[in-house]
């Protein structure tokens, strides 16, 4: 018997809908479920081959035939970044999105390693807040948008507001003659960032989110986009074509490893800082506010109080 593997690999994603699998994960769950028919891949190699020779063959077949599979079976839906996961949904892509907005961690799933844990948006800050300080020397604050004054109305501060800012501070293995020179001649040593998260990224939000993130992170060095996961093959195209005609950088957040996180595309460098827009937002948020102050005190001082950011839980 022939092995059918856009068959097999669409029927074990159905009888498991949601859950994701890395195409080796797939490939073992063929393997294993399929010993007679995956025999005769061996026999019909022109070299001996090992179960696990067979597994990755498999693995590779899977990503091979991923776009006829879609095509045949549309249910079929992956992330993008890596590793590339497959899934079994029937939702819409709005669906998708509004799903993950609103999924809370479950406390009583904690209790059970093998059950995927649910996040929200508010559980992926901290989790950027660490990558971002230890893996890019960034100082990072969170802005709450219940900490504005709302005094120009409904929808006044509407996409005004970035999820995260940060400092990084370039001049920290510099000497301090260096560091008094670059004072005295003007001030080069940060660069300020600005972050708009979002738990899932696909076709029925990314543009809105994009340009959610280019009019909250105008005022910055850098405005990045950060994301739990992308779904679509679409979607990241559309974020590569967004990010070469406006600059924002797009951050793949990874909730599980935040070591592992990957900076997908690079932000463009603003070299000034927009404190026009700097001056709005500190009048209208508190968090934002407080964020300047610490940023006066790094110009002042050329020191950072590590707890006095957010970063400290890095």
């Amino acid at each position: 018997m022939s092995l059918n593997l856009r068959k097999t690999v669409f029927t074990i994603l159905k009888q498991h809908p949601q859950k994701q699998f890395t195409a080796r994960e797939l490939a073992i769950l063929v393997f294993n479920n399929n010993r007679e028919a995956c025999e005769k891949k061996k026999l019909a190699s022109v070299r001996l081959m090992n179960d696990d020779d067979v597994i990755s063959q498999i693995a590779a077949e899977i990503g091979a035939t991923r776009p006829i599979m879609q095509k045949k079976h549309p249910e079929i839906k992956t992330t993008e970044g890596r590793p590339k996961k497959y899934f079994f949904s029937k939702k819409s892509d709005e669906d998708e999105v509004d799903d993950a907005e609103h999924q809370i961690k479950d406390n009583k799933s904690l209790k059970l390693k093998s059950e995927k844990i649910q996040y929200s948006e508010n559980d992926l800050y901290p989790i950027l807040s660490q990558y971002l300080h230890d893996e890019l020397n960034i100082y990072s604050k969170r802005i709450d948008e219940k900490t504005s004054s709302n005094k120009l109305g409904k929808n006044g501060n509407k996409w005004l507001h970035p999820d995260i800012v940060g400092l990084e501070d370039l001049s920290s293995d510099w000497s301090d003659l260096v560091k008094e020179c670059v004072k005295l001649y003007a001030d080069q040593r940060s660069k300020l960032w600005s972050f708009e998260v979002k738990i899932l990224l696909n076709m029925s939000n990314v543009r809105e989110s994009f340009f959610q993130a280019v009019s909250n992170s105008s005022w910055a060095n850098f405005g990045y986009l950060v994301t739990s996961q992308i779904t679509g093959s679409d979607t990241l195209k559309e974020l590569r074509v967004l990010s070469s005609a406006h600059g924002i950088g797009i951050i793949k957040l990874d909730l599980d490893n935040p070591f592992e996180s990957q900076i997908l595309i690079p932000a463009k460098e603003r070299n000034i800082i927009d404190w026009d827009s700097c001056n709005r937002l500190s009048q209208e948020n508190k968090d934002f506010s407080q964020y300047i102050k610490l940023v006066k005190q790094f110009y002042q001082t050329g020191e950072i109080k590590v707890f006095d950011w957010d970063s400290k839980n890095g």
